[in-house]
């Protein structure tokens, strides 16, 4: 007897979890702790999620520490600090920029992947959330649902629509566990 493999919930961090520095339109992470605040409806949409047995796996993004505007220190503080107030499986983080072509930084789906090969995840079964495009075409590029929650920034929009776009991490929850309900009947 084969045992079914995993369900996640891949989450991005800045905006999704905790709230984006916007700035002219443009989103940014917090740069230090005092920085960082947890979007009110985390701690519910993550546990509503762990509670129909997906694991919550943040993959980030955080290429200003490669660009030298960010400690690496920092990031972690603040990945440890969300770890403590939310519950999250697992930080998966891409320090790099796009001229280092690395296979972990989003749009790439290499994140995911590891994740995947790690937890074994059934990706087909599992959904990439996130505010950016870039979190969307490496959900899509993994094989995952996708949902966008759209806050607006201006900034380049996904290039294929994502499976649903919403307002919040809580009706992102609600979206994914009305729609993996639909799809586990099937």
């Amino acid at each position: 007897m084969t045992i079914p493999l995993r369900r996640a919930a891949f989450l991005d961090r800045d905006g999704v979890l905790n709230r984006a520095i916007v700035e002219e339109g443009h989103p940014r992470p917090p740069s230090c702790l005092s920085e960082l605040e947890v979007l009110p409806d985390a701690p519910a949409a993550l546990l509503a999620l762990k509670a129909a047995g997906f694991l919550s796996l943040v993959v980030t993004n955080q290429p200003d520490v490669a660009r030298g505007t960010q400690r690496r220190e920092t990031v972690e503080e603040i990945n440890s600090c969300l770890s403590r107030q939310l519950p999250i499986d697992e930080f998966l983080v891409c320090y790099h920029d796009d001229v280092d072509h690395c296979d972990c930084r989003k749009p790439r789906p290499g994140l995911l992947l590891e994740a995947a090969r790690r937890h074994e995840i059934e990706l087909a079964r599992s959904y990439m959330v996130g505010d950016r495009w870039r979190d969307i075409e490496a959900g899509q590029n993994a094989g995952c649902w996708t949902v966008f929650i759209d806050r607006a920034y201006r900034e380049r929009q996904p290039v294929r629509a994502p499976t649903a776009t919403v307002a919040s991490l809580a009706e992102a929850a609600a979206w994914i566990l009305s729609h993996s309900r639909l799809n586990e009947v099937k």
